[in-house]
């Protein structure tokens, strides 16, 4: 995995009989609503949501379900002078405050697939970390570690 500042990439996640698949997907990183449509194009049976890395600065993991749409935004400060984060956060129905880097959203975005909200909040409050290395830690934490590193 690349710790490039500018590094970007969307991918869509789906499990199928017990196996994850991984695969690539075009986001202009405008609005987060492009994300939903294309993880509900998947029509995929099982789980299934979106991993977005932006310029390897923060991360979104998106998961629309019949009712609504759970999303984790990693860096909420992000969305004070960059769109796509503010998109984010109005899904979310909140607003970002100035001052240190906080995760906001969804943090049992990934629970029922055995990511539990402590593992996931100790991952977002590693801001040491690039966000291409927390979607990596949270892809191995899930077992498709490999599959994320292969793309990226």
């Amino acid at each position: 995995m690349s710790t490039n500042e500018d590094l970007s990439f969307s991918v869509a996640v789906t499990a199928v009989n017990g196996v994850w698949k991984v695969a690539e997907y075009d986001d202009d990183f405008h609005d987060v609503e492009d994300a939903v449509k294309a993880v509900r194009a998947l029509r995929a049976e099982g789980p299934a949501f979106a991993m977005i890395c932006v310029d390897d600065d923060y991360f979104l993991i998106v998961r629309p379900t019949p009712g609504r749409v759970k999303l984790l935004l990693s860096d909420a400060t992000a969305a004070i002078d960059d769109d796509y984060a503010e998109s984010a956060l109005d899904l979310i129905g909140a607003e970002a405050e100035d001052g240190e880097p906080y995760a906001e959203g969804d943090f049992d975005v990934l629970e029922d697939l055995g990511l539990a909200e402590q593992v996931l909040s100790v991952i977002t409050d590693n801001t040491e970390a690039w966000a291409s290395e927390q979607l990596q830690q949270i892809a191995d934490e899930l077992g498709f570690g490999d599959e994320l590193s292969d793309i990226y």
